[in-house]
């Protein structure tokens, strides 16, 4: 089974997405929590609020570090491992990642310079509207490598000329279901991921009795509550992604002729790549109901005013951030890229 160099490649590549994913999806699940804590302290002019949104800041830098490296190193897998896919379609795959990089990246990066070096330095107004600007690029970021990912799922906009995919309807790339559905997916996901972590955090301060200011009982409070609503939006874009499998793309045989794919298909024992996928996705649903009954509880437990005391359930909560991490993904990205026979002239 690993004598294949292509499942290799899928399961190298797999790892690294994953790995990616965690950091950015605990990035932009935790900056709302940020933005909205530092609003509030500043409309209050409240040090106390102050001090949790630089605490939750610290958090924060430490992942935006972490997935900038991952990232690397997962430009570099692509560019060597899956060279003949920018070959062919580097005119179209490649523009949203041109631009998420230009016109997002660069831009939250540099805010967010602007944001760690003004405290103390800039206006409160003016400091909290450079971590907006980052909050929003953030989300223009995963929008955008969401487009890209879309197109791989679902190709559309573009025709063969030459032998290259040129791209020559941007509307149809940008309004992709693929990437629509997938960024409500991320976005709901995120939210579940960063309030989750905010709750967990916090909980672990208030089991050992340390809350200065009230910062973990509001952390609690408010990563709970935030991880309960996110939960029912999570599976419904995920949920209706499903409805995309086995459905031929728009674009479905310009590359390569139905005989042609059949041919490769007949060719590729992909029995382990899909028992891994087939995996993935049962790990996945298994995580979510148990974040359902955790989220119930705790909703519970804040009715009847005992989130912030009963400490066993404070432990519950400090494991719960390894629930939503992307073993669905690595499943997916192991798996065949396409769901169908159309999908498959795509690669």
């Amino acid at each position: 089974m690993f004598e294949d160099p292509l499942l290799l490649a899928r399961l190298q590549f797999a790892l690294t997405a994953s790995t990616h994913y965690i950091f950015v999806a605990l990035t932009l699940g935790l900056a709302p929590f940020i933005l909205f804590g530092q609003l509030r302290a500043t409309l209050r002019g409240d040090e106390a609020l102050m001090l949790g949104g630089r605490f939750w800041g610290g958090l924060y830098l430490v992942n935006y570090g972490m997935g900038v490296l991952s990232g690397l190193v997962m430009e570099l897998q692509l560019a060597t491992n899956w060279s003949g896919l920018g070959d062919m379609f580097g005119y179209a795959f490649g523009a949203p990642l041109a631009v998420e990089t230009m016109a997002a990246f660069f831009i939250e990066s540099t805010f967010l310079g602007l944001w760690i070096f003004g405290w103390d330095r800039m206006g409160r107004w003016s400091h909290l509207a450079c971590f907006a600007v980052v909050a929003a690029t953030a989300y223009a970021s995963a929008y955008w490598v969401l487009v890209a990912n879309g197109f791989l799922k679902n190709p559309v906009g573009f025709e063969i000329r030459g032998g290259v995919a040129v791209l020559t309807d941007p509307r149809a790339l940008l309004a992709n279901p693929a990437a629509l559905l997938a960024f409500g997916h991320i976005v709901a996901g995120a939210l579940l991921l960063g309030g989750l972590v905010v709750a967990a955090v916090s909980a672990y301060h208030l089991a050992r009795g340390n809350d200065p200011g009230g910062m973990y009982r509001r952390g609690i409070t408010s990563g709970v509550t935030v991880a309960a609503l996110a939960l029912l939006p999570v599976a419904a874009f995920g949920g209706t992604q499903y409805a995309m499998f086995g459905q031929e793309p728009p674009t479905s045989g310009r590359t390569l002729s139905g005989t042609e794919i059949a041919g490769i298909e007949e060719s590729y024992n992909g029995a382990a790549a899909e028992a891994f996928g087939v995996a993935g996705h049962l790990l996945m649903l298994l995580c979510w109901t148990a974040m359902v009954g955790v989220a119930a509880v705790g909703l519970f437990l804040w009715l009847i005013r005992r989130l912030h005391r009963w400490r066993w359930f404070h432990w519950i909560l400090v494991f719960c951030p390894f629930l939503p991490t992307p073993r669905a993904w690595a499943g997916g990205c192991s798996g065949r890229p396409g769901a169908s026979r159309g999908r498959s002239s795509t690669t």
